[in-house]
C-alpha cells in the first residue's frame, strides 16, 4: 500500500541546512499495526506527515496504492489525503467551542460524500463509547475524551490509513492504554494503523517496529521477519 524510495527532506539552506530524513526507504503493506520509535529530532513526525502527504520529500519517491504522490498536484494532494488517511494528533486539534457531533463531522464537510452524516458520527462515537457526550462541548471533555473524539473524528470518513502521533503522549498509564485499546480495535478491521512514539510499552503491542535516528532508520523489527524495510539507500545520485 505504501512504498517510500531514498526519501529525503531537509529544513534551512546552507550551514543552517537540517537533514531530517536521510534517504529512507520502507514498504508498509495494507493492515499493518506499524511503530516508529526514535528520539526527539530523528526524523519521525516528519516521516508521518510525509506518509500523510501533509508534507512533501526534497526527493526521493513516495507510492500509494502504487500512484507516485510526486505527479500530485496540491488539489489532488488534498483528495488523495482525505481518501486514504485519519489522523490522530496528540494536542487533539479540536474546535472548543464545538460540540462533539461537530466536531466530528469535520471531514465528512470536506469529502464528496456527505450522505447518512449523523449515522456516520453516531456509529463512530459508538465505537469510541462517547455517543452519549454528542452534544457536549469540546472544552468540558477530559484529556482521554478528547482524544476518542480525534480518533472518531479520524475514522469518521472510514479511510485505509491511520496515522497517530504521540496519541498517548498527553495521557496517564491507563487512559493512554484505553485509547492504544481503540488503535489495535479499528486495525484489526483491516486498517492499517501507523503510530508514532516515545512509549516502548506502546510500541511493544505494534506488530513491527521502525526505529529512526538522526533521520535514519537503523532498525525494522516485525513478527514475521527480523528486516521489512528497504532501509536506507545512499541517494547521492538521487538529490
Amino acid at each position: 500500500m505504501l512504498k517510500l524510495l531514498n526519501i529525503v527532506k531537509t529544513y534551512g539552506k546552507n550551514k543552517n541546512l537540517t537533514k531530517a530524513l536521510d534517504s529512507v526507504s520502507i514498504k508498509i503493506k495494507g493492515g499493518e499495526l506499524l511503530a516508529i520509535v526514535g528520539a526527539s529530532g530523528s526524523g519521525k513526525s516528519t516521516l508521518l506527515n510525509i506518509l500523510g502527504l501533509l508534507d512533501i520529500p526534497n526527493c526521493g519517491d513516495y507510492f500509494l496504492n502504487g500512484e507516485n504522490t510526486k505527479n500530485l498536484k496540491d488539489k489532488e494532494l488534498s483528495y488523495f489525503r482525505n481518501k486514504y488517511f485519519g489522523f490522530v494528533i496528540q494536542n487533539y486539534a479540536l474546535i472548543n467551542d464545538y460540540t462533539v457531533f461537530e466536531n466530528v463531522e469535520i471531514p465528512i464537510n470536506y469529502s464528496k460524500n456527505t450522505k447518512n452524516k449523523k449515522e456516520r458520527v453516531e456509529k463512530v462515537l459508538e465505537n469510541v463509547k462517547l455517543l452519549e457526550k454528542i452534544e457536549q462541548k469540546g472544552s468540558d471533555l477530559s484529556g482521554g475524551e478528547k482524544q476518542r473524539v480525534c480518533i472518531a473524528r479520524a475514522i469518521v470518513n472510514d479511510p485505509s490509513i491511520i496515522l497517530a502521533d504521540e496519541p498517548t503522549g498527553s495521557l496517564d498509564k491507563k487512559t493512554g492504554k484505553n485509547i492504544i485499546d481503540i488503535l489495535k480495535k479499528i486495525n484489526k478491521n483491516l486498517k492499517t494503523v501507523i503510530i508514532v512514539t516515545h512509549n516502548e510499552s506502546v510500541a511493544n503491542q505494534c506488530d513491527r517496529i521502525i526505529t529512526l535516528e538522526d533521520g535514519k532508520i537503523i532498525k525494522d523489527k516485525s513478527r514475521e521477519s527480523e528486516e521489512t524495510s528497504f532501509g536506507n539507500i545512499d541517494a547521492s545520485s538521487f538529490c
